[in-house]
């Protein structure tokens, strides 16, 4: 058993212990009321979840184990020459629950290199597909190829104790990260280069190797990447990509299949595909005022003819966040120091400073400030990456880290299948009429 395999297992054995004894001193307690629009709008609020990897705070925004995002740029061990954390510390703070050194980060780099090899048959499975088909469709197909080299499959057929799920669930995860970089690259570089594909760099981090495989080799894309893949990590166990994941693991489904499943839920314009369409957005509000760099008056006005349409300025508002999102922040900073004279940049910041006030005057908005895809794009773009359907795959490989750890805790602490209960709109009609009780009280 590797180093890091065994220092989770000790922490999951302690936690399941906690857990144990919380259920039995205080199980019968209520947390919280459930209000009928709760039901009906889906379930937002309702505290239904565990996940030990992250927490999200409508003021602070996401904290990783207790750890902010400015506290992981300073903490989190980086690369040589580097100034952005590197994912692989993040996903080791995830799982233990402590902070790693430099020598548990390059530990993890090196398992993860020496896990990454994929099978011909994916890039087949992604070759047969048309070349007009989404990134995310091809990355999906992709995953869904690789779920043959799964352990946990081969195990269960053979009549694994349930006690051990936890062991090849884990494997599967570590290979699964592992891989995902040269499936991304491959997807990227068949869509947008002709095939024209480059092969993995054995001596780079995880997110370094990635940048190289997409064919950037500026120092700069690949902090952007170091910092891309750590902020968009995890967002606690409620968004659809952690929630779907987590669902379809308690099925007893792998992590190959629980994943696959939590991206497709990520590829939703109301989730991970928003990065996607502010990008493009802010294209079309360019060419619609031809001009690279439109003044705030200039967007002020094509703001407020977009809500006038009723449609969405995308990357502002967010179902949880009450104040600008901490993700869009680091990302300001980073074209702050990188390329601050970029007209496309500094259109985002106008934006920014344009936009919350004139969501604010319409009263009907909770929360009217930038969320982490607001900035994503416009830094991709300074490098060369214009392909904005692509910037999901991105999101989806980073978003890896935080669901995959958690898969490893349910399975290690035994979570049961999830399952719900719903009711009707008859039912509902019958209880508010009191003749009926669906709330069992």
């Amino acid at each position: 058993m590797g180093i890091v395999k065994e220092r989770f297992k000790a922490k999951a054995d302690q936690k399941a212990v906690e857990i144990k004894e919380l259920l039995k001193e205080h199980g019968n307690k209520v947390i919280g009321e459930v209000q009928l629009s709760q039901i009906y709008q889906g379930m937002r609020g309702i505290t239904g979840l565990v996940s030990e990897t992250s927490l999200l705070d409508a003021q602070d925004g996401i904290r990783f184990r207790g750890y902010s995002i400015p506290d992981l740029q300073t903490q989190l061990p980086k690369a040589k020459d580097g100034a952005e954390p590197l994912p692989e510390g993040l996903f080791y703070l995830m799982l233990i629950g402590e902070l790693p050194t430099s020598e548990d980060v390059n530990h993890m780099t090196n398992v993860w290199q020496r896990r990454s090899h994929v099978p011909t048959h994916v890039f087949a499975a992604i070759d047969s597909l048309p070349l007009y088909a989404h990134p995310m469709t091809m990355f999906v197909t992709g995953v869904m190829a690789l779920q043959t080299e799964g352990q946990f499959v081969k195990e269960y057929a053979n009549g694994i104790n349930k006690k051990d799920y936890w062991d090849p669930i884990y494997d599967d995860c570590m290979d699964l990260i592992a891989r995902l970089p040269r499936i991304a690259a491959y997807v990227y570089r068949r869509k947008y280069k002709f095939s024209e594909h480059i092969q993995p760099n054995g001596l780079l981090d995880w997110a370094g190797n990635l940048a190289h495989m997409l064919g950037y080799s500026d120092p700069g894309f690949m902090e952007l990447m170091r910092l891309y893949m750590t902020i968009h990590a995890d967002h606690e166990g409620g968004n659809v990509s952690a929630h779907t994941t987590h669902l379809v693991g308690s099925a007893l489904s792998d992590p190959y299949l629980s994943y696959a499943a939590g991206m497709n839920g990520l590829a939703g314009p109301l989730h991970g595909l928003a990065n996607q369409e502010v990008i493009k957005w802010i294209f079309e509000l360019r060419e619609d005022l031809k001009t690279e760099l439109p003044t705030k008056q200039q967007i002020e006005e094509y703001v407020k003819r977009t809500l006038s349409e009723g449609k969405v300025v995308p990357g502002y508002g967010h179902a949880v966040l009450r104040k600008t999102d901490p993700r869009f922040t680091a990302q300001m900073e980073f074209g702050k120091k990188h390329m601050p004279d970029d007209p496309i940049v500094q259109t985002v910041w106008n934006i920014y400073e344009t936009v919350p006030p004139i969501l604010q005057s319409l009263g009907k908005i909770k929360n009217p400030w930038p969320n982490v895809d607001a900035h994503s794009g416009a830094l991709l773009v300074h490098y060369g990456m214009k392909e904005y359907e692509y910037y999901t795959v991105l999101f989806a490989v980073s978003r890896a880290l935080g669901v995959l750890a958690s898969l490893c805790w349910d399975r290690a602490l035994a979570f049961p299948l999830e399952r719900p209960k719903s009711v009707t709109t008859d039912l509902v009609k019958l209880w508010s009429e009191g003749k009926d009780n669906i709330w069992g009280e």
